[in-house]
């Protein structure tokens, strides 16, 4: 690291757990973001600040003026634009040391596979399930630790399928129901309270740092939600469903699944 690296990390470098082994650590990991929308704004903005060295981030929506009342990567000049040009735009300001790939386009099977066999960690920052199961799906399939969380009025949830472990629950485990069947609820029609993305995009942010240092101990195989008109947070276990579609045929014969 040079002397600006060491400079601009150096309160992360304070921290036992960090130190400059995790810091170099971080500035060579590659994180997929998967929306760049409410979610994606902090998720974004902090990985890019802790001075995570690649990010690739996917979205194929343009910024609307909706969308400023809780997507504070983006601000009024940024209307019209792509969501993931404005992003780069902001982290570049922010953290220029930071590589950022801006994919413009809603990417599908084929196209997550082939991103998420490169990266380090994925992050789910998107508002509906067909993307989301997509996402766990190559996440599975690549066993590759997926952070997830969704938001909706003032409702939140948070959690991590670290799925290069065999034991661990996969999202389908968590929601089942596939083929249209799961309801989406759009933030559009059924509002969403601004700091709450706030809230929950950094606390997928922390996971996502958590899970590249291999630090403290992460959510898998635990899911928090949050009621934020009371602040009240309720802690839900998760254990991997030996019928599952999508991840049984990753559990080992010997494996004692609950």
């Amino acid at each position: 690291m040079n002397d600006n690296q060491l400079l601009r990390y150096s309160r992360h470098i304070l921290l036992p757990q960090i130190d400059i082994a995790g810091q170099e650590k971080l500035n060579h990991a590659r994180v997929l973001i998967v929306g760049a929308g409410g979610l994606s704004s902090p998720i974004a903005l902090y990985l890019a600040a802790s001075g995570v060295g690649n990010l690739i981030i996917c979205d194929g929506d343009q910024v609307d003026l909706t969308n400023l009342q809780r997507q504070i990567i983006h601000d009024s000049n940024s209307i019209g634009l792509a969501k993931v040009l404005s992003a780069k735009q902001t982290l570049n300001r922010i953290n220029p040391e930071v590589s950022v790939i801006a994919i413009q386009e809603h990417v599908g099977t084929t196209k997550l596979l082939q991103l998420v066999t490169g990266v380090d960690a994925v992050v789910d920052a998107s508002d509906n399930f067909s993307t989301r199961y997509a996402v766990n799906q190559a996440c599975v399939t690549q066993k590759k630790p997926l952070i997830s969380g969704a938001v909706v009025r003032f409702d939140g949830q948070v959690s991590t399928f670290d799925l290069r472990r065999a034991d661990s629950p996969c999202y389908h485990c968590l929601y089942p129901i596939t083929d249209g069947e799961q309801e989406d609820m759009p933030c559009a029609i059924m509002g969403v309270f601004s700091p709450l993305v706030g809230i929950i995009g950094c606390m997928q942010a922390a996971e996502t740092l958590k899970i590249l240092l291999n630090i403290g101990e992460s959510l898998n195989g635990r899911l928090l939600l949050l009621d934020s008109l009371t602040m009240n947070w309720r802690t839900i276990k998760l254990h991997k469903d030996p019928a599952c579609s999508v991840c049984h045929s990753s559990v080992p014969a010997d494996t004692d699944v609950q």
